[in-house]
């Protein structure tokens, strides 16, 4: 476990030292504050015209305004993972340095659970600074935290998988930019897999559906947790840190 963690704060290290986490951080939260501003001023316009008009119907802010902001933050996701681990083997393996990582007294799972959890930790860093909008909320209104905390769980689980799969990614190239492109292709591949099974029936529509990583985050953001859910992404985050873990070990056996 030491060596986990020895590798993942070097990772953090290595993200701060760039540009990268103060990039990625600050775009996250400029695009997040504008699709929160934009929601609620329609959410508020929409409560005054609701009460002009003498409606009888109670505005829910959990799921008539913070709701479709933590959906378009689904989007931004596949802009944003594919830039935390385009570089996590990539750089590694164009510098060189990736020879000493794989001679070093630790193990491939020690490599890849580091590398994964410096990635995750940043990630969780940046959704973090979206507590400061959500506080607003409980201030100047009354929402249900069981649903935003369920909602940031399968953000968090979302956001597992995608880093995983781009880990696996970033072992197969050592041009970054290759590995971003081809990061962010797999996960919009994976987010519209169900619009290509809504022309087919039968099995082919029910497995893409599955296979869908949008369509499990749905009953987060309603405040459902499913175990199925959970076993989709589990099963993806240990998919994913599988393949990396056989790409390593042939590197290993390369080198």
């Amino acid at each position: 476990m030491r060596n986990i963690l020895a590798i993942a704060q070097k990772e953090i290290r290595s993200y701060f030292v760039s540009p990268i986490a103060y990039i990625v951080i600050g775009m996250f939260a400029l695009l997040y504050g504008w699709f929160y501003s934009v929601m609620l001023q329609f959410f508020v316009r929409q409560g005054i015209n609701m009460s002009m008009m003498g409606g009888q119907q109670v505005l829910n802010i959990n799921q008539d305004m913070l709701r479709p902001v933590l959906q378009n933050v689904t989007v931004l996701l596949l802009f944003v993972l594919p830039a935390l681990t385009m570089r996590t083997y990539s750089e590694e393996r164009r510098s060189g340095t990736i020879e000493l990582l794989l001679t070093s007294p630790v193990s491939d799972f020690q490599i890849i659970m580091g590398k994964f959890i410096g990635a995750l930790t940043l990630y969780a860093v940046m959704l973090s600074v979206t507590f400061i909008h959500v506080g607003l909320l409980f201030v100047y209104s009354n929402p249900e935290w069981k649903p935003i905390a369920t909602s940031y769980l399968g953000l968090l689980l979302l956001g597992g998988s995608f880093l995983s799969i781009g880990l696996f990614i970033s072992t197969l190239t050592t041009n970054q930019i290759v590995a971003y492109i081809s990061t962010f292709s797999v996960f919009l591949f994976l987010w519209v897999i169900n619009w290509i099974g809504s022309f087919s029936s039968g099995w082919i529509a029910d497995l893409t559906g599955y296979l869908s990583v949008i369509d499990h985050f749905d009953d987060f953001s309603k405040g459902v947790i499913d175990t199925t859910h959970l076993i989709y992404y589990l099963s993806l985050i240990t998919f994913g840190l599988f393949l990396t873990m056989k790409s390593v070990d042939t590197e290993r056996w390369r080198g």
